[in-house]
């Protein structure tokens, strides 16, 4: 998976590694930040998370990146395309760390991301699936022009969560991704 690198201007977007851990387990501990996405974590609890994220790259081909800002090699969150068992869809998320926020980066990694799904992975659909009252994820989703499908039902851990699935085709990423940095 050493070979799966997608850069921006401002990013690099690989699988994550180990290295990634500390500034990880720090956004996991996060309340605000892990509010819509299961909650805080344990240091324990987040290795096993980054270990999944990391063995699904093997297993599936796909799982969130790492996003690295390419002028520091800080580590900024995780954004990418990701297929669980049970999911609704086919999806590119997307979660910072909190410094990383309002800074233009989760765009920045979710335009490339999609780029990725559509263009590498040969995926058709994409969605979001974004839980009620995540408005600052809702308005990313409408900025890659994204529309909102209505409700979802998720599997564990995730069951009873409110959530929405957002999402567009390939050919409707054709005409929105004009209109988008990368």
């Amino acid at each position: 998976m050493s070979d799966i690198r997608v850069e921006t201007e401002r990013l690099i977007l690989r699988p994550p590694t180990l290295e990634d851990f500390p500034r990880w387990a720090e956004f996991q501990a996060d309340p605000e930040t892990t509010r819509f996405i299961g909650g805080i974590k344990t240091p324990a609890e987040t290795w096993r998370i980054l270990a999944t994220v990391a063995g699904a790259w093997t297993l599936a081909g796909v799982g969130f990146f790492s996003v690295i800002e390419k002028s520091t090699g800080l580590w900024l969150g995780r954004i990418g395309p990701w297929r669980p068992h049970g999911w609704p869809g086919a999806e590119v998320g997307w979660s910072l760390h909190p410094d990383a926020t309002g800074k233009g980066y989760a765009q920045e990694a979710a335009v490339a991301s999609m780029d990725y799904a559509f263009d590498v992975l040969g995926w058709d659909d994409v969605i979001h699936t974004i839980e009620d009252g995540n408005a600052a994820s809702a308005r990313l989703a409408q900025r890659l022009g994204s529309r909102n499908r209505g409700p979802a039902n998720l599997p564990e851990p995730f069951a009873g969560v409110v959530a929405d699935v957002w999402g567009q085709s390939r050919e409707e990423w054709a005409v929105n991704r004009r209109t988008l940095i990368r």
